[in-house]
């Protein structure tokens, strides 16, 4: 099969579809790899690291797009993108598409492009292997990340995470108990943080109060989350339901009685966000101010770590990219069903998919 990999082209995103070590994996199984010029550089891998992996380097997006029956990307396509993407090609990446503009997932239609969407690859006991060491970063990085913004300098209310002895913590509450949550908690606990963690799954609560017994646990109620962010010094947003727009949780309402000043990192908003107030930002304006609270709602968190987000993610995505790749995407569909979980669109139709709405969001277009 012949497999492009093409660089980047949403601003500030560094990572690429595939390493050099799982070009290497294709190769010798017998497929052609084509990697667009400089498509690794902001992870770490130069061209010659593809071409000594058996990849061939070509030197324009558009010959990658039309050489490639599998397009293995990191980020949803770019109008210009999809443009370029041949009728019938198979198309792998963390595409979000449930809050994609509609025109886009039209063009994917009308191309009768096969997309699988990396972040619902889903195993029967519901766990999603390849979004897992994705999530494992941006939860960590949420709480590196706000522990910045509470400092005066970055216009937080000037609020040490751990305090010191004789003056308090700050108040870290964090808006579901999945894998971005487990580790936003265990991170915050790690700087010292006072943790609330609210989810709707009493087992889940379970769990993470057998694994961190410091912290409070609150069931998913309108009551309890007005209290809670009333109170918090910092919110994490991490829902997520897959194929679908993430739930609004925190109102306006909400946000408008927190405490001044504080952050809310809405890790959700990759699909959609859970917070009535999110909009999406990037990585060189990451920050806005809304109803008095700082904001942080980038989509590409991961983006900012590109080589061990690239390394994680390859770690977990190549079982199911080698699958596609020797079994073709009709075979790997039918025979694995954690694949046909991930099929966004094919043969022209909606599968396993939500619209967020007729408009949707982009973050850029």
């Amino acid at each position: 099969m012949n497999i492009g990999i093409p660089k980047e082209r949403r601003p500030f995103e560094f990572r690429v579809g595939l390493s050099p070590a799982g070009v290497e994996i294709l190769t010798q199984q017998g497929h052609q790899v084509y990697v667009e010029h400089d498509a690794g550089i902001g992870a770490g891998f130069d061209d010659r690291a593809f071409e000594t992996a058996g990849g061939r380097i070509v030197y324009s997006p558009e010959e990658v797009f039309v050489r490639a029956d599998l397009m293995l990307k990191v980020a949803r396509p770019l109008k210009e993108e999809l443009d370029w993407l041949r009728p019938n090609t198979v198309l792998a990446g963390f595409l979000h598409l449930a809050s994609a503009r509609e025109d886009k997932t039209e063009i994917l239609l009308e191309k009768k492009i096969t997309s699988i969407a990396y972040e619902q690859i889903q195993q029967q006991d519901g766990s999603l292997p390849v979004l897992r060491p994705l999530s494992q970063i941006g939860g960590a990085m949420a709480a590196q990340i706000a522990a910045r913004l509470l400092q005066n300098n970055w216009g937080g209310k000037g609020i040490l995470m751990g305090g010191v002895p004789g003056v308090p913590p700050a108040e870290a509450l964090v808006l579901g108990g999945g894998i971005v949550g487990t580790y936003a908690t265990q991170m915050f606990l790690g700087m010292g943080a006072h943790v609330t963690v609210i989810d709707q799954n009493l087992g889940a609560l379970q769990s993470l109060w057998d694994r961190f017994p410091c912290i409070v646990t609150m069931i998913s109620t309108k009551r309890n989350i007005e209290r809670a962010t009333a109170f918090a010094d910092v919110v994490v947003g991490a829902i997520l339901t897959p194929g679908q727009r993430a739930p609004i949780l925190v109102t306006r309402e909400m946000v408008r009685a927190m405490k001044p000043r504080s952050v809310i990192m809405d890790v959700s908003i990759d699909q959609g966000g859970c917070i009535e107030t999110s909009r999406p930002t990037n990585h060189e304006h990451p920050v806005y101010i809304e109803e008095g609270m700082l904001h942080y709602c980038v989509p590409n968190m991961p983006g900012a770590v590109a080589r061990t987000a690239t390394h994680a993610f390859v770690n977990a995505g190549m079982p199911y990219i080698l699958e596609i790749a020797n079994l073709g995407s009709e075979g790997a569909i039918e025979q694995n069903p954690a694949i046909a979980m991930a099929v966004n669109t094919h043969n022209g139709e909606l599968v396993h998919l939500s619209l967020l709405s007729k408009g949707g969001h982009d973050g850029l277009e």
